[in-house]
């Protein structure tokens, strides 16, 4: 791996329930002395977000829609992704209506997906399943389902998910899509060897919070 360009496969994240100020100025410390390319916080806080980083133009900030269960109304979702398209988010990462798939109730999961691409535009979508809680065949229709609304990503997760991301799930999704969206993983990556062998089975971002991307970065040689 080119160590030195690892920020640039990381989506540093602050998106869980307990995160609180001061996690949120360290994840723009470290993105900004490392050059991550993309940040995401929750919801309420992502303007503050574009705040503190807009004089950072390789610095993306992303915006989380539907987290974490992807059960919202697709109308919120909706509005959600405009809203974060006015803000100035470059990428939005959207939680596929899991229920809907798991129920097999495909042409809902569908208008989800292609309500929330036509908000997000020209902006960079990234449409998670949380594998976790699905099996591999619903993993497959969720990826098909995906890359047909347009989404440039399939994610496996929101990292709320008490399993981990493995390169199983990768392998998998990749047979699926082939070379038709690239692939994120996100939910328990802790190490450089996760993302090394993740990236050999076609894995190119990652979605990883600020305590284990500092335990990455010092792996590899980047951090003290």
């Amino acid at each position: 791996m080119d160590l030195p360009n690892l920020p640039k496969l990381i989506d540093l994240s602050c998106v869980k329930t307990d995160i609180v100020m001061e996690d949120l100025r360290a994840m723009v410390a470290l993105a900004k002395k490392h050059r991550f390319i993309c940040c995401f916080a929750m919801p309420c806080y992502t303007a503050w977000l574009i705040e503190q980083l807009k004089d950072d133009q390789d610095i993306q900030v992303g915006g989380a829609v539907g987290f974490p269960s992807g059960a919202d109304l697709t109308e919120a979702k909706v509005l959600t992704a405009e809203r974060f398209v006015a803000a100035g988010c470059g990428e939005l990462d959207m939680v596929i209506n899991v229920g809907a798939l798991k129920n097999r109730d495909y042409a809902m999961v569908s208008r989800d997906l292609e309500q929330v691409k036509a908000a997000a535009g020209e902006r960079t979508l990234k449409v998670i399943l949380e594998v976790a809680c699905l099996t591999d065949d619903e993993i497959r229709k969720g990826s098909e389902l995906a890359v047909r609304a347009g989404a440039a990503y399939v994610k496996t997760g929101t990292g709320w998910a008490k399993q981990p991301t493995t390169v199983e799930h990768i392998e998998l999704i990749r047979d699926t899509i082939g070379d038709d969206a690239k692939i994120k993983a996100a939910g328990g990556i802790r190490t450089l060897r996760d993302i090394e062998r993740m990236v050999a089975a076609g894995c190119s971002r990652f979605g990883i919070g600020i305590k284990s991307a500092r335990n990455i970065l010092k792996e590899a040689g980047l951090e003290a």
